[in-house]
């Protein structure tokens, strides 16, 4: 907002803080052409002197947004002005830091001209409001009584004509904020990945305490009307049943339903299981379906040692994760270029994305469907409430299903199975061992034998090939790096070989977990069809790399891990640089050639700089980012200058290595700031990879069987080999020759990168527009009263 030229303020607690306004006049005069109210007092506070370019660093009163400072308070203020760095941190924080309440008050109309004569009072004409489908409904309900609000007011002689006539429209946009992901129109709401996230913590604790004691354990989650967290938990966990608001058990007696899976489980050797239920869980006829009640049945009919864990506030709390910074920021960005464009007639827009795309729809329109699935599940019209959900949800439903079946009622035709060979090649991913598990686990649903081939192409050539079972496979799926052993080792090191193995072993089609090189090991394969009988199988490849460097997919498995750990460690290394005050981290990633982690990192981070491959380094470059830290760290209040970092992926230039960039800004730095530089190197293809990662490897890794059992049986004489992309919502498999056509072969990346305009909003956010006119060495530094 502040870079649009715009005046920015915050409402501290919702809509209780905007119909309160404040005890006093606001603390600064605002540059909006409407004359002071008639008897409003006149504001002692000090004034920054404002830059040029709309730059003000910051209004005095950031810190008390966050927790106070020494015995000042905003006790009795709930509008605030400010400033750039008012708001700088916000981002790492969870929850709201300037508040939420409910409001009986803005229920009722004279609750809601208050809060206009508020907005009035403050030079404020458009609304930003990021909540629930209630809170945006509020919103648009105000905007739709200004006009008989504004005219109250006049006739009151609370506002003047000349200010009825400057704010006689109120421009709303929407953002949504909510755990459960249930607004229609958008794939993914704010704080919902951080939720997961959450949940998958816990689950993921709760499992090794559940096998120690071979017991269960009934974990409820949150959604009343949406089971999406309840769905991607399952999946993400390796979970072995759930109950979900938008598909019931369809059977009346659910529980021996259940207790059937279960036992089978149990049969197969397992010594846990894990049963998660939304909140919002019924049966067939709406009956609730409640933690206890499961826990009875799994412990009076199975016998089993269970316990109920209620997760509760927890899934809410905590620092956001990478995924829920950048889609915040990103919607953030795009809800103000929305309030500039509004006009009167334009229908109050909420910010979404669809198929990876920052999106507007009218606000009322997506709560209306929104609500449609409540109403659908109270008709028992499950089917449509199911369908009222995003693509991706089905798939998972599905996913999950097959993966935990062990009947035998879904294997395919004895004369349409086959022997799938699963290998990894490249360097680790988080994510890989889920896909694997899954590929294991929907094989054996669908009769065909899963075949591991271990240590990649070498291990192949040295006959470490297994045939993988059930049980073998089952905790997988939350580990990280290669349970199957990887390398870069490339089938055209001995074609000759390779195929001899693979009719060795009789494999009917292969399955390629790996990034670039998985992708020139796909096409190898199928150039060497016509030389090699064995070579004549269905070919798939599914794209698993941190650098996220595979043409044409938008995604890759390991991509979301890989951020995850980045932010996580560019949390530490800020929190360390802020508290020596005046010192800039220099950080290297990983990434080779693609700029994709140094990039999504930057945003999600906070990093004031980020260099990437794509657009190098050289000195004219250089000379402007130290003179822009400068002037940065000029604007800082004394003594409170902010740690800040420089994202540089390893590959951004040859001359400027990390070392060099950091000795550069320590020595131009002088007193301003100094510089460290921080190598993170193989840290990010490590941890427990995302649940973002995980239950993408699973969606995608069924798909990929499907499509080598279609080949299997419809193209046996000329069968495909592919890769699986994610192209926004949808998921397509591409040729080989396609994939190879767009790919940048020396650079290891493909030709276009859909995130790379994501650089000018890393220098917006940074300051960096907003200074490049002011002069250095102004020495000016903001005025606080």
């Amino acid at each position: 907002m502040r870079n649009s030229g715009c005046e920015a303020f915050v409402v501290r607690e919702g809509w209780e803080g905007l119909v309160r306004g404040n005890e006093e006049s606001p603390a600064v005069e605002t540059n909006l052409s409407s004359p002071p109210l008639a008897g409003a007092p006149v504001s002692t506070k000090a004034v920054p002197e404002k830059r040029r370019g709309g730059f003000v660093a910051t209004y005095g009163e950031g810190e008390l947004l966050k927790e106070g400072e020494g015995e000042q308070t905003l006790k009795g203020r709930y509008i605030i002005r400010v400033g750039w760095d008012d708001v700088r941190g916000f981002a790492a924080i969870g929850g709201t830091l300037i508040g939420t309440a409910r409001c009986a008050a803005f229920r009722e109309i004279e609750g809601r001209r208050t809060a206009a004569l508020n907005l009035v009072r403050h030079g404020i004409d458009a609304l930003v409001v990021c909540g629930g489908d209630g809170s945006l409904t509020g919103a648009d309900r105000l905007r739709d009584e200004w006009p008989e609000h504004m005219n109250a007011l006049l006739e009151r002689g609370d506002i003047s004509q000349e200010q009825c006539d400057t704010y006689k429209n109120l421009n709303i946009v929407g953002l949504v904020g909510s755990i459960d992901n249930d607004m229609a129109g958008t794939d993914m709401t704010i704080g919902a990945t951080t939720a997961l996230h959450r949940i998958c913590d816990a689950v993921d604790s709760i499992s090794s305490t559940a096998s120690s004691h071979s017991r269960a354990f009934v974990v409820e989650v949150m959604g009343r009307h949406c089971g999406w967290l309840a769905l991607m938990a399952s999946i993400a966990t390796g979970a072995d049943y759930m109950f979900i608001p938008e598909r019931p058990p369809t059977a009346e007696d659910w529980q021996s339903s259940m207790c059937s899976v279960l036992s089978r489980h149990r049969d197969e050797g397992k010594r846990k299981t894990i049963v998660i239920v939304a909140e919002g869980a019924h049966d067939c006829n709406l009956n609730p379906i409640t933690p206890d009640e499961i826990k009875d049945v799994l412990t009076n009919r199975l016998g089993l040692d269970t316990r109920v864990t209620t997760l509760g506030h927890t899934q809410r709390g905590g620092n956001p994760v990478a995924y829920d910074r950048i889609l915040a920021t990103l919607q953030g960005a795009e809800a103000v270029e929305a309030v500039l464009s509004s006009t009167p007639s334009t229908p109050s827009p909420v910010i979404g994305i669809s198929e990876n795309k920052i999106t507007r729809q009218p606000l009322m329109e997506a709560v209306a469907k929104t609500q449609e699935v409540a109403k659908a599940i109270e008709a028992k019209d499950f089917e449509r409430a199911l369908g009222l959900r995003d693509p991706e949800f089905e798939d998972c439903l599905h996913a999950f299903r097959a993966t935990t079946r062990l009947n035998t009622e879904y294997r395919v035709p004895e004369a349409q199975r086959m022997r799938v060979g699963i290998i990894h090649t490249g360097a680790p991913a988080g994510g890989m061992n889920a896909a694997t598990r899954t590929a294991v686990r929907y094989c054996l649903c669908h009769g065909h034998t899963p075949v591991a081939i271990y240590n990649g192409f070498v291990g192949l050539l040295e006959g470490n090939v297994a045939e993988l079972t059930w049980l073998r496979v089952d905790q997988w799926g939350t580990r990280g790096g290669s349970e199957l052993g990887t390398n870069r080792t490339l089938p055209d090191s001995d074609m000759e070989a390779v195929a001899a193995k693979l009719a060795e072993y009789k494999l009917d089609s292969l399955l390629v977990v790996g990034g670039f090189e998985g992708m020139v090991a796909l096409n190898q394969l199928s150039k060497a069809r016509d030389r090699y009988k064995a070579l004549k199988i269905p070919l798939v490849h599914l794209p698993a790399t941190i650098s996220n460097n595979v043409p044409v997919t938008e995604w890759s498995i390991g991509s979301d891990t890989s951020i995850n750990v980045l932010v996580d460690a560019c949390d530490a290394i800020k929190q360390s640089a802020t508290a020596s005050r005046n010192r800039v981290f220099v950080v290297e990633t990983q990434g080779a050639g693609c700029g994709y982690i140094a990039m999504l990192g930057a945003l999600a981070s906070g990093a004031n700089i980020v260099y990437t491959p794509e657009k190098g380094l050289n000195l004219k470059q250089l000379v402007a980012d130290v003179d822009f830290l400068k002037k940065r760290y000029q604007q800082d209040v004394n003594g409170k200058s902010e740690g800040r970092l420089v994202i540089r992926a390893e590959r951004a230039s040859k001359t400027y290595t990390t070392e060099v960039l950091s000795n550069i800004l320590a020595e131009e730095g002088k007193d301003l700031f100094d510089s460290r530089l921080v190598s993170l190197g193989h840290t990010l293809q490590g941890g427990v990879p995302s649940p973002r990662d995980r239950t993408r490897a699973v969606r995608l890794t069924v798909k990929c069987i499907d499509w080598l059992e279609q080949q299997h049986v419809q193209s046996s004489s000329n069968p495909g080999a592919a890769s699986i992309a994610i192209q926004g919502a949808g998921i397509r498999f591409v040729a080989v020759d396609e994939m190879m056509s767009q790919a940048d072969i020396k650079n290891r990346r493909g030709k276009e990168q859909w995130w790379e305009p994501m650089q000018r909003l890393v220098d917006v956010l940074s300051g960096r527009v907003n200074l490049e006119n002011e002069p250095l060495n102004s020495g000016i530094v903001p005025t606080v009263a």
